[in-house]
């Protein structure tokens, strides 16, 4: 298996008395697709969180390509080539695709002594995008509002891998989707590993994981109990660490 990309080493998090992290230490490898899952309140939000740079944590190490990071902002966790797509998928709605692959990030150009934003690329460089990931039917003007559920998420992936992200952290990226529009984003998800992308993948549907992952980590009241290879287990032994119970 290629290095590790990422590496959170020995990570704490606590809120008043609460232990959300205990000590967990997870490691995501190049071209990986690693599932995270585990119940409510298990850690996983905290643990992604403190990755994108949402949290900070009490104590630990995050390693990206064997060199210590300080990611204390999301921004920090951008540069250093870790998006994070959210279930909401982060889009303005009445704002086209072109405009939303490029939301935050727009191209500017000069035009005499004034700056305006380069909205010709923008719709250049979506139009390619779109095609080269398959999804040739969206038309780059068309606002987000119109599309459905499963291809906003996957613009929102499509956004990362244009940044070059080197790894996409999905947070609960099927959940409200019916079975068709969730198939077309585990086949997206797919896609970004082929493209050459990392991605850590959260969700409480195990058999979603399962179409997916190389390796599953479960975590259970902030710890990890679990972390192993998919064709090494079973959906019932990844339900029976997850419960703590034995079916």
């Amino acid at each position: 298996m290629p290095g590790a990309l990422v590496h959170m080493k020995n990570i704490t998090k606590t809120f008043g008395k609460v232990q959300a992290l205990d000590n967990v230490s997870i490691k995501v490898h190049e071209k990986e697709i690693v599932g995270l899952v585990g119940d409510n309140g298990a850690g996983k939000s905290t643990l992604i969180k403190i990755l994108s740079g949402a949290l900070h944590a009490d104590s630990g190490e995050i390693y990206f390509k064997n060199r210590r990071v300080s990611i204390e902002n999301t921004r920090d966790a951008i540069q250093v080539g870790i998006e994070t797509i959210y279930q909401d998928a982060a889009l303005v709605g009445q704002l086209s695709v072109a405009r939303n692959l490029f939301l935050g990030r727009e191209p500017i150009k000069k035009m005499g002594f004034f700056r305006q934003m380069d909205i010709d690329y923008m719709k250049g460089e979506s139009t390619k995008l779109l095609q080269d990931i398959g999804l040739k039917k969206i038309n780059p003007d068309s606002p987000i509002v119109s599309l459905s559920g499963g291809e906003r998420q996957s613009i929102a992936i499509a956004r990362a891998m244009f940044f070059a992200a080197e790894l996409i952290i999905l947070d609960e990226p099927t959940n409200n989707l019916g079975v068709q529009e969730s198939q077309s984003v585990l086949n997206f998800v797919k896609n970004t590993k082929e493209a050459g992308h990392s991605s850590v993948f959260i969700t409480h549907n195990i058999h979603h994981i399962y179409q997916v992952a190389d390796r599953i980590v479960v975590l259970r009241h902030g710890k990890k109990v679990g972390d192993v290879m998919k064709q090494e287990t079973s959906i019932y032994e990844i339900t029976e660490l997850i419960t703590g119970m034995r079916a």
